[in-house]
């Protein structure tokens, strides 16, 4: 499809420009999307900010275009879902260090 812009009048080309900004909006925010869909609340994550080591902590929500993670340390970041990678549960039931309790079956 070819559109020739030199034939449109200002606000014609106002508009076509409202809509390619809202569409560039729409495809960003699908993409994000897809990418949140790796990623469940409660998993282990790690992500480096810039000018930073590696930070570790859970997934606690998803917004519009980021995830919200809680670092073990407490810190509350908004994080693009493409800057996350999951964090590798170590091998074995060994949950010390960790707020989880085994629950004995009956």
């Amino acid at each position: 499809m070819t559109i020739d812009i030199d034939q449109l009048t200002e606000a014609e080309l106002i508009d076509l420009n409202h809509r390619i900004v809202e569409r560039l909006r729409f495809l960003d925010q699908m993409r994000a999307h897809v990418e949140m869909l790796d990623f469940k609340i409660g998993d282990r994550v790690t992500f480096q900010p810039p000018g930073q080591g590696p930070l570790e902590g859970m997934l606690t929500r998803y917004n519009k275009k980021t995830v919200t993670v809680i670092t073990d340390t407490g810190q509350k970041w908004n994080v693009s879902p493409t800057l996350l990678s999951k964090v590798k549960p170590p091998k074995g039931n060994n949950t010390a260090g960790s707020n989880v309790v085994p629950l004995n079956k009956r």
